[in-house]
C-alpha cells in the first residue's frame, strides 16, 4: 500500500505543476451544468492524474469529477475505485489565494482507504494510507508524520468553509460547544488542518461531492480523527449520485 500512495503523491505533485502553469496566465473562467466554475486547469490536471493511475492500477477504475460531468455519473459503483477532485476549490483557484487542493482518494467497499491532498500553491502533498500513516511530503521528499490531536479544555479550533459557510447553521451549532478560534479555509485544506492538529473541527452542512471529500477523510481517519454523518452515523461512499448530505469532521476523541 505504501508504494501506491508513493504513487499517487507523484500524481498530485504533477497535476499541482499543470495547476500552477495555468494560474501563472490569465485564464478564463466557464460554468458547469451545475453552475459551478471550471478553468482548463480542472481538465489538465486531471488528465495528469488518470495517465498516472493508468499506470499505477490499471485493473482500479477511476471516477473523476470531470470525466463525471462530461459523461454523468457510473450506472454501478465498483466495489473498488479512484475518487478524483482534479482541482478541487476552483473559486479559491479564481480569487488567486492558494487555498485549492488536489484531490485523490482509494475507495474500497464504501471507505477512504488511502487518500493525498495535494496543496500546489505550498508544494506540498498530504498522504495517508491506512491508521498510523499520515504525513506531510514535500517537492523535496522530505516527509513528516502529522497526528490529529485531542481537543484542548480552552475549547476547540473550528474550520470552516470560506465559500460555502452555511452561516446560520454554522453557528446555531456551534452555540451549544467551547469553542477558541475559527479558521476559514477552502477545498480540502479544512480536513488537512485537522489531521495536522491545527484544528479540532469541520462541520459542513451544505451539499458536497464525494470526490471533495474522500482523499480528506482518509487523510483524517489515518491521522487520527473521524468523519461522520450529522447524527454521529459513518460516512460512506458509492451514495446515489456521489452526493453527501452534511458531515462532522473530528480530531481526537
Amino acid at each position: 500500500m505504501m508504494n501506491l500512495l508513493d504513487g499517487i503523491e507523484r500524481a498530485a505533485f504533477a497535476a499541482g505543476e499543470a495547476i500552477l502553469e495555468v494560474y501563472a496566465t490569465d485564464f478564463s473562467v466557464a460554468e458547469k451544468s451545475d453552475a459551478s466554475p471550471v478553468t482548463v486547469a480542472d481538465g489538465k490536471a486531471e488528465a495528469v492524474i488518470v495517465a498516472h493511475l493508468a499506470r499505477l492500477a490499471p485493473d482500479i477504475p477511476v471516477i473523476a469529477e470531470e470525466q463525471v460531468e462530461a459523461h454523468g455519473v457510473p450506472s454501478q459503483v465498483p466495489p473498488r475505485f479512484w475518487l478524483v477532485d482534479p482541482l478541487d476549490g476552483t473559486k479559491e483557484f479564481i480569487k488567486r489565494n492558494g487555498e485549492f487542493t488536489v484531490n485523490i482518494a482509494l475507495i474500497e467497499h464504501g471507505r477512504p482507504v488511502m487518500g493525498v491532498v495535494g496543496i500546489p500553491a505550498k508544494g506540498i502533498v498530504y498522504g495517508a494510507a491506512g491508521p498510523g500513516t499520515a504525513r506531510i511530503t514535500d517537492q523535496g521528499g522530505r516527509v513528516r508524520a502529522i497526528s490529529a490531536r485531542v481537543c484542548p479544555e480552552a475549547g476547540a479550533t473550528v474550520a470552516y468553509s470560506r465559500s460555502h459557510s452555511d452561516s446560520d447553521q454554522l453557528e446555531a451549532f456551534l452555540a451549544a460547544r467551547k469553542i477558541a478560534a475559527r479558521i476559514s479555509a477552502g477545498s480540502a485544506l479544512k480536513f488537512c488542518l485537522i489531521a495536522e492538529g491545527a484544528a479540532d473541527l469541520y462541520p459542513r452542512f451544505g451539499p458536497t461531492m464525494e470526490w471533495d471529500t474522500g482523499a480528506g477523510q482518509a487523510v483524517l481517519e489515518a491521522a487520527g480523527g473521524r468523519v461522520t454523518m450529522l447524527d454521529g452515523t459513518p460516512f460512506g461512499y458509492g451514495k446515489p449520485g456521489f452526493r453527501n448530505p452534511g458531515f462532522i469532521a473530528l480530531g481526537r476523541d
